[in-house]
């Protein structure tokens, strides 16, 4: 007989524990239920990110994107705080290496101001050498308020609320197929068949499997460099370059991460597996999703120049610090050492755009969160609080 559940949320990462943490404080009577197939919490984007709580700068204003960072970083912290957990305001500075930079430096500039992140200034050379005395460039935008956590800590947190409020969490339990019936949603796992009124699906790399959109995941792999101790302090906070609107990525940055240790990257190239993290991993079933989907080689074709450059600096460490050295210019080949690495998962469409905003779908009692990358980690008290309010439309 199939265990029967108010609500199932798919995806033990922080989206999907921010999910189900919300769900129960708006409506703690709720039997719910949260399936993770990792044997642990927080396995993949969650466990290998920087770390970086960001304040909303890039975002197209009035995007969810926009909306839900800003919201969400305030509610992070606060969440910290009562918690207990450490982070630590490092500030940030977007840096302009040359006056071809400056253009874009000041949409930055005016995209941040609408969001409404605060503190945000334009810095001179000098200026920003006060801020970094080790760092490059012309001119930076100065957001003082970013700041560092441990993610997986956080996601630890969330899972001891969810206990708390009386939410089960079956770990090493994968959601194998959803169907919705008539009078509620069909969930088939290994542990047995499960009923619910509504499921949401926080399932990250492999959204696009169980939501069945028109958009495909695309996984790309994010190595970073580790820092020596000594070289660490070269860096106080936040370097990062003036993003390239060509490019759906940030470029190679700096970060100083809540214990201090300052790691470089990510690059971004295609992974060809979506949860292993071996620069030699290889998946059939992933690489085939996604050379035989048409979107891939639309977007291959539009970015192959850059690709082709990121592609090169993942073989080559030389490379890798050249880019460094742009930005910090002592850093040395001696000063660092490979690792960590992360997979970025990110929906494409067929025409070979990626999608730039959050994608949330809801289908009666079906909730989707087809497209959740960076800022997704900071965003997500807020994005529960919005996923929630689907849901219980659903439920109503």
């Amino acid at each position: 007989m199939a265990q029967t559940y108010d609500v199932v949320v798919v995806g033990g990462g922080i989206l999907g524990l921010a999910t189900a943490r919300q769900l129960l404080r708006d409506r703690p009577s709720l039997r719910l239920l949260l399936l993770e197939k990792e044997p642990v919490l927080a396995a993949h984007q969650t466990g290998h990110n920087s770390g970086v709580i960001h304040s909303g700068i890039y975002y197209a204003p009035g995007s969810l994107k926009a909306r839900l960072c800003v919201e969400g970083k305030h509610a992070l912290e606060q969440f910290a705080d009562e918690r207990g957990i450490p982070r630590a305001t490092r500030g940030k500075l977007i840096v302009a290496l040359d006056e071809s930079e400056l253009g874009r430096l000041a949409e930055l500039q005016r995209r941040g101001h609408a969001n409404g992140v605060e503190g945000l200034a334009v810095l001179d050379g000098d200026a920003l050498r006060t801020v970094e005395p080790n760092a490059a460039g012309i001119r930076a935008l100065h957001a003082p308020q970013t700041g560092v956590i441990d993610y997986r800590r956080v996601a630890t947190a969330l899972a001891e609320e969810i206990g708390l409020a009386g939410g089960e969490i079956s770990l090493g339990r994968e959601a194998t197929r959803i169907a919705q019936r008539s009078r509620g949603v069909d969930v088939d796992s290994p542990g047995g068949a499960i009923t619910a009124r509504a499921v949401i699906t926080c399932a990250g790399l492999q959204s696009d499997r169980l939501a069945r959109s028109g958009t495909r995941i695309v996984p790309f792999r994010g190595d970073y460099y580790t820092l020596s101790a000594e070289a660490a302090t070269l860096v106080n906070g936040l370097v990062y370059p003036v993003p390239d609107p060509a490019f759906p990525f940030l470029g190679v940055h700096l970060t100083k991460g809540v214990d201090g240790t300052v790691v470089a990257g990510p690059n971004a190239v295609l992974a060809l597996a979506r949860e292993r993290y071996r620069r030699s991993s290889f998946s059939p079933r992933d690489t085939a999703s996604t050379i035989t989907y048409p979107g891939f080689w639309r977007f291959a074709a539009r970015h192959l120049r850059t690709g082709t450059a990121e592609l090169w600096r993942d073989l080559s460490t030389d490379a890798f610090v050249r880019d460094i050295q742009r930005y910090v210019p002592a850093v040395t080949r001696a000063d660092v050492r490979f690792g960590p690495s992360g997979i970025r998962a990110q929906a494409l469409g067929r025409d070979g755009r990626l999608a730039d905003d959050f994608v949330i779908e809801g289908s009666e009692r079906i909730v989707h969160v087809v497209n959740a990358p960076s800022p997704a980690a900071t965003s997500s008290l807020a994005i529960a609080g919005h996923i929630a309010r689907l849901a219980f439309a659903a439920l109503d």
